[in-house]
């Protein structure tokens, strides 16, 4: 185990912060884990993984452990599902294309999201229509206090919209180990009613699509949207859609009748919080290096040399703002490190 001193953790987030971690150790098996989570000289751990959904606000003066233990394992198969074991160091996007070559269906609506693996339960992320709770079947977890590794279920892990029990009450507990996807091997049910798939499908003349034609159309659409954040800095979604009450919706619909929305029940509306933030002003707004994409207004971005404080300092003037035209309170999707 090397551990490094005053490490830059630009490259390992996406927003490409240039905080500093006091000190640095990478974290390729779960014995490394553990024999890194007992070197009392560093008191203070900290978990990093693919830096995807996170602001950094400050350098972290603790010992940072990037989680980065590869592999994809078949758990059992019959024949209409499988079950993949996938390593939480594990490049999400590229874990999709893996499967999808092999014509496992299911993950094809989340293709193209940064980030790794094993941070995708605590999010329970997701994109047009398809959440990771729709394909998850379980996860280990490493018990920080008890070095045990313990095996989350799906009613375990309470999922709820971008929201787990890793981000509740057993945020600072765990540290995923591995994830465990339920996906099919035939019969796939396609889900392409969310967003602009269907344009985009039959942009491509594509009337009968496979799960291959549904991820490339996501790549397609998440690209003319979405700036790639190694070009420039960005966590995707910065802020939740929020979900309002069928009072609360009717009110802002009658003020708003132009809005878009989602009727998840019949006393629950989601309104696209892209949408509140561009009648706000603030699509294309920069301000010094830090800025709000000129393609989506749900995406924060920095130019170059913006601090997290930066970004946050923007990211909470928008919340301002979106409050007194709407009477409508969003929050930051991303994990803020202060």
């Amino acid at each position: 185990m090397q551990i490094k001193h005053n490490t830059s953790l630009k490259t390992y987030n996406t927003f490409g912060i240039n905080a500093k971690a006091s000190h640095f150790c990478e974290i390729n098996s779960i014995d490394t884990l553990r024999a890194a989570l007992q070197l009392n000289e560093y008191p203070t751990k900290f978990i990093l993984s693919g830096g995807s959904n996170m602001l950094i606000t400050k350098d972290i003066d603790a010992l940072v452990l990037h989680i980065n233990n590869k592999g994809i394992t078949v758990v059992s198969e019959d024949k209409d599902h499988i079950l993949l074991k996938v390593n939480a160091g594990e490049n999400w996007h590229q874990m999709v294309q893996w499967t999808i070559e092999r014509n496992y269906g299911g993950l094809e609506n989340m293709s193209l999201i940064p980030g790794n693996t094993g941070t995708a339960p605590i999010q329970n992320i997701g994109a047009y229509g398809v959440e990771l709770k729709d394909v998850f079947h379980s996860c280990e977890a490493l018990e920080i206090a008890t070095q045990k590794v313990r095996t989350f279920t799906h009613a375990a892990c309470n999922f709820n919209y971008r929201d787990s029990y890793f981000k509740n009450e057993g945020k600072g507990k765990y540290v995923i180990t591995s994830v465990t996807l339920k996906l099919t091997k035939k019969n796939h049910i396609l889900n392409t009613s969310y967003g602009a798939i269907e344009a985009e499908l039959a942009k491509n003349n594509c009337h009968n699509p496979t799960i291959k034609d549904v991820s490339n159309a996501v790549i397609a659409i998440r690209k003319s949207k979405l700036p790639d954040p190694a070009e420039l800095g960005n966590s995707g979604s910065f802020f939740k859609n929020p979900m309002v009450s069928r009072l609360k919706f009717n009110t802002f619909s009658e003020e708003h009748p132009e809005a878009p929305y989602y009727k998840l029940s019949e006393e629950l509306y989601k309104i696209p919080a892209g949408w509140l933030i561009e009648q706000c002003g603030f699509k294309g707004k920069r301000i010094g290096d830090a800025g709000v994409h000129k393609n989506q207004a749900l995406v924060l971005v920095n130019y170059g040399n913006a601090t997290g404080n930066d970004i946050l300092k923007l990211a909470n003037t928008i919340i301002k703002n979106v409050k007194e035209k709407f009477g409508i309170q969003i929050t930051p999707e991303v994990n803020i490190i202060k």
